[in-house]
């Protein structure tokens, strides 16, 4: 179980390092973007990934 929580973290890792690495200029432009976003704007979009990510694993487990 650790391999896989691993192997999902790093690729994680890979897939939140293609944006910098391909276009610096885009993703320091999304950034900025970001911080001009509210709180509960950010909660929400957090939220958001986070029932995506679960949707996903439920769908493939």
């Amino acid at each position: 179980m650790l391999d896989t929580l691993l192997m999902a973290l790093g690729l994680m890792l890979i897939l939140e390092g293609l944006l910098p690495m391909i276009s610096p200029r885009s993703w320091r432009s999304l950034f900025v973007q970001m911080l001009q976003l509210e709180e509960g704007q950010i909660r929400f979009f957090g939220l958001l990934m986070v029932v995506f990510g679960l949707l996903v694993i439920w769908l493939l487990a």
